[in-house]
């Protein structure tokens, strides 16, 4: 199939675009590389450096259209959403816009969205099923629930089949320390470096987290043939944000006492766990446990530290 991936460049996409080619598709990533790099995309993809929302700087270049659209490229910072709203508007629910006016003109007929936790806000009950109430709590959780009533509004109107995944907390190789749910990647980076990292609130808040691997074979799981549908792509697991630090702390092999305490940061919700009940009866479920996970995260870093940085801890 031919398929483009906005976003593809990116730290889910690093991980989605290989598999891609691997399975024979014709792939072309759609990145403006603000935060994705060049390097990310495999030789057999071909890559457009664009902003998606300038369709007509890049929709042209694919005289041939396209059968699938991945949605991935987003601005995915809550801070960063909180204190420029405008900004993440323009990227979270314009470029979504104007990826799907992009699928139009393709002939798409498959249009798939990263969407995000962040829609529920704080959730009545836990784990989050996907009819539960949505009131996010952050400009960027507002921004992803509209691009998800634009995916599912011009499905419904232009007669594409739509998969909308709600991602819980996504961790994994490859992630910056700026991204949402990014806090694995945050204390990741702190400990390679020998330095303490801050942890915010009082600990105790929760996060469903899910392996990048894992979500790249979700957005892979039944490409092309999926009845329209939205899911929540999470381990229905909750892990407080103490016990993450402990867990990494004791693969650093340094005192999880030590470590610096910082304010809540503003647009943060106080437990996160999705039900992944609809997304097993859809025919997909995790597969990587977070301890794992983590494990092999810490086996691929630590010869940063060895390699002789300045020890803080």
């Amino acid at each position: 199939m031919r398929v483009v991936v906005t976003g593809g460049a990116g730290f889910i996409g690093s991980h989605l675009v290989p598999r891609l080619v691997a399975r024979g598709h014709q792939v072309t990533v759609v990145d403006n590389l603000s935060a994705g790099r060049r390097e990310r995309v495999p030789e057999g993809a071909r890559l457009l450096v664009a902003d998606v929302r300038l369709t007509a700087a890049w929709v042209p270049r694919l005289p041939e259209g396209a059968d699938v659209l991945i949605h991935l490229a987003a601005q995915a910072s809550v801070p960063l959403g909180e204190a420029h709203p405008r900004e993440d508007f323009a990227a979270n629910a314009e470029g979504t816009l104007a990826a799907l006016e992009a699928a139009l003109t393709l002939g798409v007929r498959e249009v798939r969205f990263a969407s995000s936790a962040a829609v529920y806000g704080d959730p009545a009950r836990l784990p989050v099923p996907e009819e539960a109430p949505t009131v996010p709590r952050s400009f960027y959780g507002v921004h992803k629930l509209l691009g998800e009533g634009l995916v599912a509004h011009w499905g419904e109107r232009y007669g594409m089949r739509t998969v909308i995944l709600r991602l819980a907390n996504v961790y994994g190789p490859g992630q910056g320390v700026t991204g949402e749910g990014g806090v694995v990647a945050v204390f990741l980076d702190a400990l390679r470096r020998g330095r303490l990292p801050v942890l915010h609130g009082d600990g105790r808040q929760t996060r469903d987290f899910v392996a990048v691997e894992d979500v790249a074979a979700a957005f892979l799981h039944r490409l092309g043939e999926s009845p329209s549908v939205r899911v929540n792509v999470a381990t229905g697991i909750g892990t407080s944000i103490g016990e993450l630090w402990q867990q990494m702390a004791a693969l650093a092999g340094v005192d999880p006492a030590r470590v610096r305490r910082g304010p809540a940061r503003v647009g943060d919700i106080r437990h996160s766990r999705l039900d992944p009940e609809r997304a097993r009866a859809w025919g997909f479920a995790p597969r990587i446990r977070l301890e794992d996970g983590l494990r092999r995260l810490w086996e691929t870093a630590a010869p940063a530290v060895a390699a002789g940085e300045e020890q803080q801890l």
